[in-house]
């Protein structure tokens, strides 16, 4: 198979050998917005992420397959993939245990009060505060049970939390105390203490937490968005948030989010730059999810 693989793939270049080796000729392009260093003809294969952002998915008329290094979609035109029947791979269980940690520990910092301590040490200031929670024995509810949303069980069920999914698949899993149809979601939410968010954005899910469904939430209620922004109407968010516990938000419908937005002057709030995927073993994990897939292509 003739691969296209590009700079999205940082450790792309010590693995690009071993690819060689399995009988694949590949072309290497650091930056998905240049001209590509072949023929659009030449390519079935492409390593990458954003590289139909800036090339036509119709110009790769050989293209049988695609692996990207996220484990979103939305960077691809996915209906015209299946129309084609194009094999597409992510990066599926990649950035998932990052991510699960950064959820627990936004919990954690609003439980904790950190936001406080970090001001009073700042100031100098010897102070105690009696208002800190326990994470034990917390209903934490998680919607979309993939690899993401299956770490954050993990974690939250190893403090002790009454874990229980949501989603479109219900299945038996021994991380959840029961995984619910999504179609359940309006009876759960107002018994949930934590709402952790970890659905991919698609046509059905898009403002899936509408004013409606935020207004579900009880007062005591954190809401974690570690999926894509577009999933919460932010609009309504805001105007909810006075009213519950907090948030932490690691994505937002526009990003960079923007100065005026009244997230960053909300005390109850975490604001992260879309950061919650990032830890040290992603390289390796990506390097062998792709080598795996890449393999897996050349059995078929």
């Amino acid at each position: 198979m003739n691969i296209l693989i590009t700079g999205a793939w940082k450790q792309a270049k010590e693995h690009i050998h071993t690819i060689e080796k399995l009988g694949h000729n590949v072309c290497f392009m650091q930056c998905e917005s240049n001209t590509l260093p072949c023929t659009y003809e030449w390519v079935e294969g492409v390593v990458g992420n954003g590289l139909f952002l800036k090339h036509n998915i119709a110009d790769f008329i050989n293209l049988k397959s695609i692996q990207l290094t996220s484990a979103g979609f939305d960077r691809v035109p996915i209906d015209y993939i299946q129309k084609h029947d194009i094999t597409i791979y992510n990066a599926r269980g990649v950035y998932s245990i990052p991510m699960a940690e950064y959820a627990v520990a936004g919990v954690l910092q609003i439980y904790k009060q950190m936001a406080f301590f970090t001001d009073n040490k700042r100031k100098r200031i010897w102070e105690k505060n009696r208002g800190l929670i326990e994470l034990n024995g917390k209903k934490v509810v998680i919607v979309g049970c993939g690899s993401v949303g299956t770490e954050c069980a993990k974690r939250f069920d190893a403090f002790g939390c009454k874990v229980v999914g949501i989603d479109l698949y219900p299945r038996k899993d021994i991380n959840y105390e029961s995984i619910v149809d999504i179609k359940e979601m309006d009876d759960i939410l107002p018994q949930a203490d934590v709402v952790v968010i970890t659905l991919p954005l698609t046509g059905e899910t898009r403002h899936l937490f509408d004013m409606n469904r935020l207004t579900k939430l009880n007062e005591k209620s954190i809401l974690v968005n570690i999926a894509r922004g577009a999933i919460i109407d932010e609009d309504a968010l805001v105007d909810i948030l006075p009213h519950i516990r907090g948030a932490v938000l690691d994505v937002f419908e526009e990003e960079p989010l923007p100065e005026k937005s009244r997230l960053w002057d909300m005390d109850n709030v975490i604001v992260t730059p879309h950061n919650s995927f990032v830890g040290e073993e992603n390289d390796y994990r990506l390097s062998e999810v792709i080598v795996e897939n890449i393999e897996e292509e050349e059995k078929k």
